[in-house]
């Protein structure tokens, strides 16, 4: 498989050497490197090489883009795979979806519409919108290309110029993409990817202050941080981050495909989602059922991990060695019996005898007898590790459901039409889903709530949050209107007043 290399094109102090041993190699950018990336974007913003173009131009590129990215989308499946170790199988279908991202926003462009507002007197108030500037984004390393995507999209619809800082374990695919739009017609300085550390290039581009607004996806310690040092040049801000996901599955849910949908929100992308369903509660009265046939597939999907290339493959490994340490570490420290997993992966896979204990493999994992004081119930594992509790009332599953700091995503399955709406009401979460699980679509709006962040991606918000509202208000009376209106300081002041 042929991969071109990224080249220097926007501003970038990068070396980039593609080999499928030791996969790259890529030097992180300095504050030097950051600040005149961000001063090239805000030049480049200025002379309106893109920020006035007109909205139909921008669309038409953005629809190139996408069509460019379908013809490559072979190579960036593969790429992602290769930097993450996330099973190809779950990359085809992710990335396929992208160019999704890329056609909304071009139509969103072609059919979105300022307004007249309802102003009083012979004034005619019309309002638009217009982008912000430069624009800093911060991405992870669990779907670098979809985030990437989601949020580069709205941000150069609206006329922005986009510097994104990559997380440091996955930053090759935006880099072949920056070059895809760059090949497209996008100008130079519009998107500039800067690879580096967060403590560092994060930091430095997040701090600048002629960035004019930070779109950032990170755990709930990291934006906590982050916020402080944005708010403090009084720049925009969104934020996704952390997340401890409920699965609330009642009685009367379809067992076998609730066990499966449950299956999906665990272990996807090696349970390295900030949605995973990582808190499981079940009604008492199928909870011995559905923990069996959960078991069952959990075993199946362990039977069948090998090399991540392998389409067969079911699961990848998680991001990097100190991670999966980490992950180890809060399930020895867990108070649950572990069911099943609980640790990493050796030996050859009975799959296709590829071998895991070169990768960080950590098994699918389900821990039972949880308190919801414990770690595992409260904090974040971003890892292939469950936990499984009963529930016997609506109200209790409720209770047990909102019992976390965090708020960005919830599963509810039931075969109850007014209890899925009535639970769903209920339940603390920027997004809920009733019999399914990690969808996701251009036009619906992404985020959370309580310490899951603030800001939503996707749909008109987000393109909304990249611009800011300009009201023109232009005086339409006659001149014999506007002289009864009065002299605002004649002598004898008139009863008309503007107003």
């Amino acid at each position: 498989m042929e991969m071109k290399s990224a080249r220097m094109t926007f501003t970038l102090f990068c070396a980039l050497k593609l080999t499928f041993g030791n996969l790259c190699r890529i030097a992180s950018s300095s504050k030097e490197v950051v600040d005149y990336a961000v001063q090239n974007a805000h030049e480049t913003f200025i002379s309106g090489v893109w920020s006035r173009k007109s909205a139909h131009d921008r669309s038409i590129l953005l629809s190139r883009l996408a069509r460019s990215l379908e013809t490559h989308m072979s190579d960036f499946v593969y790429l992602e795979s290769l930097q993450t170790g996330r099973a190809i199988r779950e990359m085809t279908a992710q990335v396929g979806r992208l160019p999704e991202w890329l056609d909304y926003y071009a139509a969103l462009l072609r059919t979105r519409q300022d307004f007249l507002a309802p102003t009083r007197g012979k004034l005619l108030n019309y309002v638009t919108r217009i982008p912000l500037g430069v624009i800093a984004q911060i991405t992870p390393f669990n779907h670098p290309l979809l985030i990437a995507v989601k949020k580069i999209a709205p941000a150069l619809a609206a006329g922005n110029s986009v510097v994104i800082k990559p997380s440091e374990l996955a930053p090759i695919s935006v880099l072949e993409f920056a070059q895809l739009a760059s090949d497209a017609g996008l100008p130079d300085g519009v998107l500039s990817v800067l690879p580096g550390y967060g403590h560092t290039t994060g930091t430095a581009l997040c701090s600048n202050s002629m960035v004019s607004k930070v779109d950032i996806t990170a755990g709930t310690k990291t934006g906590r941080e982050l916020g402080s040092v944005v708010s403090s040049n009084l720049a925009y801000y969104t934020a996704e981050l952390g997340g401890k996901a409920p699965i609330i599955v009642f009685d009367d849910a379809n067992l076998e495909i609730a066990v499966n949908g449950t299956a999906f929100a665990a272990f996807i992308a090696s349970g390295q989602t900030c949605v995973t369903g990582a808190r499981i509660i079940v009604h008492d009265k199928i909870y011995d059922k559905f923990l069996s046939a959960l078991l069952e597939k959990t075993k199946s999907i362990n039977r069948r991990i090998g090399n991540p290339l392998n389409p067969k493959s079911t699961m990848g490994s998680v991001i990097s060695s100190r991670h999966l340490q980490r992950i180890s570490d809060m399930v020895k420290r867990s108070s649950g019996t572990i069911l099943f997993g609980g640790e990493q992966m050796h030996g050859l896979s009975p799959l296709d005898n590829f071998d895991l204990s070169k990768g960080s493999f950590f098994a699918p994992t389900i821990i039972s007898d949880i308190e919801t004081t414990d770690e595992l119930w409260q904090e974040e594992v971003f890892g292939p590790v469950i936990v499984v509790k009963k529930f016997s009332s609506e109200e209790e599953a409720i209770k047990l459901a909102n019992d976390s700091k965090y708020g960005l995503g919830a599963g509810i399955w039931t075969s109850d039409l007014s209890r899925a709406h009535r639970v769903a009401e209920e339940i603390e979460a920027g997004l809920v889903w009733v019999n399914t699980h990690h969808r996701n679509d251009p036009s619906s709006p992404w985020g959370g709530m309580k310490q899951s962040g603030m800001g939503r991606e996707n749909g008109l918000e987000a393109y909304e949050s990249y611009t800011q509202s300009k009201s023109i208000i232009v005086n339409i009376a006659s001149n014999e209107e506007s002289r009864a209106a009065g002299d605002w300081f004649a002598e004898e002041p008139s009863s008309k007043r503007y107003g």
